[in-house]
């Protein structure tokens, strides 16, 4: 069976080398004189949206204890298995966790902890100027998730009954 070879015929004005090269010309004129927008950026932030999925945050109660119950939902919905959680209860029989770590290298913030939990405890942050000089900085442990103060993504509406 012998290969056939199909010869394309192209008008010399698709082809040309100098034509490409004029019409990437004006489009970098183009630009060169168009107005620049530029932010300074520590300075000047853009707003972000708020349903912004940034780094974790543990709510706390009143008396400065976190709101987590230990359930272990959170761990078993993660799809990046990136939450450590080890269950502890006091002598009254109340859960409390541990330990409770989110690895955020491995989190690939989906926000399916913050629905998922029953008690409103874990929340994907606004935040996302986290820079650390280690690996084991980017590992919350739940001391340093009480510790968060930046506002929380707003996915739902908890005081909307039906969640629209």
């Amino acid at each position: 069976m012998a290969i056939g070879v199909k010869v394309i015929e192209r008008p010399i004005a698709h082809s040309s080398y100098v034509r490409a090269t004029l019409s990437g010309m004006a489009v970098t004129l183009k630009h060169l004189f168009s107005e620049k927008v530029t932010v300074q950026y520590p300075e000047e932030k853009w707003s972000l949206s708020p349903r912004w999925r940034g780094t974790h945050r543990m709510l706390t109660t009143e008396d400065g204890k976190a709101k987590c119950v230990a359930c272990g939902l959170c761990p078993t919905v993660c799809p990046a298995n990136c939450i450590k959680l080890v269950p502890g209860e006091d002598e009254d029989g109340n859960r409390y966790p541990l330990v409770f770590e989110i690895d955020e290298f491995r989190c690939i913030f989906c926000g399916y902890c913050q629905e998922v939990c029953p008690e409103e405890a874990i929340h994907v942050g606004r935040h996302y100027e986290n820079s650390e000089y280690s690996r084991e900085g980017f590992v919350y442990d739940l001391e340093r998730l009480m510790a968060q103060t930046h506002p929380v993504c707003e996915m739902w509406d908890p005081t909307d009954p039906r969640g629209e």
